[in-house]
């Protein structure tokens, strides 16, 4: 079995022997890579670091189209809604209008009123949890969100934004529950 060096450089005399049978130059990758066709002086990047860089530009973008391809526009804005709900590292991941746009994906429960009255909710809310309810600040997910709701007596207080947290908490096992019923019915 060939080690990782001997691999790389067997295949390196691949590529060498096709550019050579087609005419073309084969660049030293320790050299500096100039851009385009331009006589302009080098830049301080080699052939290897560009093609490297570019190699994992391909990757993400080809990756991105793929995990977007996978989420259509409705699983995405739930998605990051359930993220927003999220009060684990002090608040960072809340987003008040991703949660609005969670709560339209539930019209029987949020209608217009309803929404403005969770808008109100989630202000005070925000209030209360950035000023220090020590109940709240070690919250490690969503679960952790409800229970400290309700062991802090909050769910009527905050009860548009407990019900919310609950069809969040629903929504995994919602879902799942569908996917699978659709193989079984082929």
């Amino acid at each position: 079995m060939k080690d990782g060096n001997e691999g790389w450089e067997s295949l390196m005399d691949e590529v060498s022997s096709f550019y050579a049978k087609h005419d073309n130059l084969v660049p030293k990758m320790e050299e500096f890579y100039i851009p385009g066709k331009s006589k302009h002086r080098p830049f301080s990047v080699t052939y290897s670091h560009h093609l490297c860089v570019e190699l994992f530009y391909a990757i993400i973008d080809l990756q991105l189209l793929e995990l977007n391809s996978h989420f259509d526009i409705v699983s995405s804005n739930l998605l990051l809604g359930m993220v927003s709900l999220n009060l684990a590292n002090s608040l960072s991941n809340f987003d008040k209008e991703r949660i609005m746009a969670l709560a339209k994906y539930y019209p029987d429960e949020f209608a217009e009123l309803k929404l403005r009255d969770l808008s109100c909710q989630l202000d005070t809310f925000i209030w209360h949890m950035q000023h220090g309810d020590p109940r709240f600040s070690d919250l490690k997910g969503i679960g952790d969100l409800a229970k400290a709701l309700v062991e802090a007596y909050l769910v009527e207080t905050y009860s548009l934004v407990y019900l919310l947290v609950k069809l969040t908490l629903i929504l995994p096992v919602a879902t799942a529950t569908v996917e699978r019923a659709f193989p079984s019915m082929k």
